[in-house]
């Protein structure tokens, strides 16, 4: 293996802000913070979401597209916007 071509891994835990949740990992990321888990010091990181609190995975809300992509478009910008004319060769 060459020397100096693969980053640096540390053991990390993520941990999430409005939940607590943790995540044991590894990573290249660091960070001042450290804590002890089964006698290893990993870096403490916080983060403002994970899958424990993103609502997509939580199921508290969920976004039903009922109108089409261009009716959007045209209620939001007006039937004033048109794509120009076909180029004449």
């Amino acid at each position: 293996m060459k020397s100096n071509l693969h980053p640096n891994y540390h053991p990390v835990v993520f941990v999430d802000m409005t939940t607590g949740a943790r995540v044991v990992t590894r990573s290249t990321k660091t960070s001042d913070r450290k804590e002890e888990i089964d006698g290893v010091e990993h870096y403490l990181i916080t983060v403002g979401i994970t899958s424990d609190s993103h609502p997509f995975f939580t199921g508290q809300k969920q976004f039903v597209d009922t109108e089409g992509r261009i009716d959007k478009f045209q209620k939001r910008f007006g039937a004033s916007v048109r794509r120009a004319a076909k180029p004449k060769l």
